[in-house]
């Protein structure tokens, strides 16, 4: 008996050892062949499960005998399984091969810091909106990109005329000349040549836009105290890409628009062309526009020239030339009446050349050469009045960049020149002449796999300002595959001129010249840190979060105020004290299927301190929340429900203004050839005009009200897209 028992416990015992089964595999992307890290695996029925180390390899001990499927799962690639049977006839390591998820796939390329890098490998905070959003986008307004910026977190576009129905941007709620917008990494959009900016810029040639929020000015230069707009122009590939969009709504626009390109193997191109129209539109019946007669031409040509494999060169122009005329309906359509006559015209010509040559030394270092040349004109009539100016710019930039194993450098040198001429009928011409030559090193150092640092140091010398020193540093901590940090601090400084939403408001009109013997640059410092969370929930969702949290500080900021020396007229003043805008945003993405919910939501706390007096900042809410849904068949339909929320905000004048919801459905279908598309852009007519008068006085000499709320209403647009192989 004693003996059997021997045996029994020898028999289980052994047993167990053999059932002892461990699982190895080696997880890599299908395309690339790389290892890919933090690939979740789990035993179907179980809770057993690992996760792929920084080589890709998984390991699971003690697989029970018997038949077990293994689930690969993670964000951006497809759900992988494997069915074995253990014990496996011999031990062996597996090699599994992941697809990427499309709709999902976070690796993005951005290259608004200067380094080509991933997104998700990005110490520096950087969103993207990628073509796709670009895309659904342009079915709902294709004449502009304000919408697209419109609705992104943390970014309020202000209507700066309620006749002419311009724009300018905020980002974290500070002023729009505290932003610098680029074009391809060239900042073809300041000083003047900012007016009208995003009202010309169509997004259909944009392959993604990268927006840096926080003091920029080390990257760039001068300008990006709030931070960057990087808008990414689409490259020519070797198949062949032509398209086409039309587009109308009810409110009597028209958009038609075209695009070409194609790589060969020692040239390319790309050339879009567009055609805007917007008939004078009422919706309020007071007899004033709530949009502009509009006539707008762009053309943007580039040529790509691939001399060989270490040396090419790019060459491009953007040609815009807009006619924009509103105020009186009355006048507008020439019909006779002596008192509605009040109209504000804005004509406008932009032309713009770029020009980037790239030599590879090796595979690790290039040396890259660039330039562009602006010209803007406008010119602005309203009654008894005339303001016009033109404005000849320029941008000059050599740079080197090298990198290894563990550490990426950029040094360059950099020259910006800028001369505004007054062509408006006043003795006091605002005139002037600006030249900024800079120079920077930025280095991104991997200190591990999980822990990346970048710094950098910018000093520009303005030939009016003198000096300014701008250090920043950013680091990213990937804690693990799910969840990763990022905090960051700058520096950055702005040169007085006279270009600012409160010119623009009063279209210029007795401004005396900025001097610059009592202005001294703006200068500010600011920080941001934020969270990211992503996860996959019972193999069938997916789920991500960034939460941002910011803070930035303008010391001495220069502004408008009524002059002290002339009756009637207005002029540039340093204040003593600062601005400060501090809050924090939210950004939650979850997709189930083909479905995916979007809820993005800022809160802003935006102040003055001057002279131990603290008030809010005017037309800024505290509180904007987004939510999107889009039901998406690749290929097939595609379906938007959007819902915008914005909370109550000040006037100027202290009084407090409602708050609102901007509602819209877009519907989509894509065809082999072609995509056919409606949207019901603010379908509940929410717009000012319903919560008080747009204007005060009389229509000959009209006081209109300040904008805080949309001024054109419900407008229903649809179209179509062409695309031909």
């Amino acid at each position: 008996m004693k003996s059997h028992s021997i045996i029994i416990l020898f028999l289980v015992f052994t047993t167990n050892v053999v059932s002892q089964n461990i699982f190895k595999a080696v997880v890599k992307e299908k395309k690339t062949q790389q290892p890919i890290i933090g690939i979740n695996v789990i035993i179907k029925g179980t809770t057993v499960g690992a996760a792929s180390n920084w080589e890709g390899l998984i390991e699971i001990k003690n697989v029970p005998d018997g038949n077990h499927e293994f689930i690969f799962s993670s964000i951006g690639y497809k759900v992988y399984s494997l069915k074995l049977l253990f014990p496996l006839g011999e031990q062996r390591e597996f090699e599994i091969f992941l697809d990427e998820k499309a709709e999902e796939l976070e690796e993005i390329q951005v290259t608004s810091t200067r380094a080509s890098r991933l997104i998700n490998d990005e110490p520096t905070r950087i969103e993207a909106i990628t073509f796709e959003e670009i895309d659904e986008k342009s079915s709902m307004d294709p004449s502009n990109i304000s919408m697209l910026l419109s609705e992104s977190t943390g970014i309020q576009v202000q209507q700066t005329s309620a006749a002419s129905a311009t724009n300018t941007f905020r980002i974290q709620g500070l002023d729009g000349r505290y932003t610098q917008l680029l074009r391809d990494g060239f900042p073809l959009y300041s000083g003047f040549s900012g007016s009208f900016s995003i009202n010309q810029i169509p997004p259909l040639d944009l392959s993604q836009i990268e927006i840096i929020k926080g003091s920029s000015s080390t990257l760039y230069g001068g300008g990006a105290i709030a931070g960057l707009i990087n808008l990414i122009s689409k490259k020519p590939k070797e198949k062949r890409e032509l398209s086409f969009l039309i587009n109308g709504t009810t409110a009597k626009g028209l958009d038609l628009s075209g695009y070409l390109s194609q790589k060969y193997e020692a040239i390319g191109y790309t050339i879009f062309a567009s055609r805007n129209t917007q008939k004078a539109y009422d919706n309020n019946g007071d007899n004033f526009t709530d949009l502009p007669e509009i006539e707008r031409y762009s053309i943007n040509p580039k040529l790509f020239f691939y001399f060989d494999e270490n040396n090419s060169l790019q060459i491009g122009g953007t040609f815009v030339n807009e006619n924009r005329i509103g105020g009186s309906l009355l006048s507008i359509e020439a019909k006779t009446d002596t008192i509605s006559t009040y109209t504000e015209q804005n004509k406008s010509k932009r032309y713009s050349t770029l020009v980037e040559y790239d030599y590879k030394i090796d595979k690790d270092k290039i040396l890259r050469l660039k330039n562009s040349i602006g010209f803007f004109n406008r010119k602005t009539t309203l009654l008894n009045y005339d303001f016009e100016g033109k404005q000849l710019s320029s941008f000059s930039e050599v740079n080197y960049s090298t990198k290894d194993e563990t550490q990426d450098w950029i040094f360059g040198l950099n020259l910006l020149t800028d001369r505004f001429t007054d062509l408006s009928p006043i003795e006091a011409k605002r005139n002037y002449t600006d030249m900024t030559f800079g120079g920077f090193v930025q280095n991104t150092f991997t200190v591990s796999p999980n822990l990346i640092l970048e710094s950098g140091l910018r000093g520009d010398y303005n030939q009016d300002y003198g000096w300014f020193v701008l250090p920043r540093v950013s680091l990213l901590v990937k804690w693990d595959s799910e969840f990763t940090s990022r905090i960051g601090s700058g520096f950055g400084y702005r040169v007085p001129n006279m270009f600012t939403e409160d010119a623009e408001e009063i279209a210029f009109k007795n401004i005396l010249p900025i001097d610059k013997n009592f202005l001294n640059g703006e200068k500010s410092y600011g920080f941001n840190f934020d969270l990211n969370y992503k996860i996959i929930l019972f193999d069938l969702m997916t789920f991500s979060l960034n939460q941002l949290f910011f803070y930035t500080r303008i010391t001495n900021p220069v502004t408008l105020i009524p002059s002290s020396s002339a009756v009637n007229y207005y002029e540039y003043t340093q204040l003593d004290g600062y601005y400060d805008s501090r809050g924090a945003e939210t950004n939650i993405k979850i997709t189930y299927d083909d479905f995916k919910l979007f809820l993005g939501y800022t809160y802003l706390d935006a102040r003055e301190h001057i002279q131990q007096i603290e008030k809010e900042f005017p037309l800024t809410p505290k509180h904007k929340l987004g939510l999107v849904l889009i039901y998406e068949v690749e290929q097939n339909i595609r379906v938007g429900l959007e819902a915008y929320y914005t909370g109550n905000q000040f006037l100027s004048t202290g009084k407090k203004v409602t708050d609102y919801w901007i509602t819209g459905i877009m519907i989509e279908k894509m065809f082999d050839q072609f995509n056919l598309f409606l949207n019901f852009e603010n379908f509940l007519d929410t717009r000012q005009s319903k919560f008080g008068a747009m204007y005060k006085g009389s229509p000959y000499n009209p006081i209109f009200e300040e904008i805080y709320a949309p001024t054109d209403g419900r407008i229903i647009n649809a179209g179509i897209k062409l695309k031909i192989n």
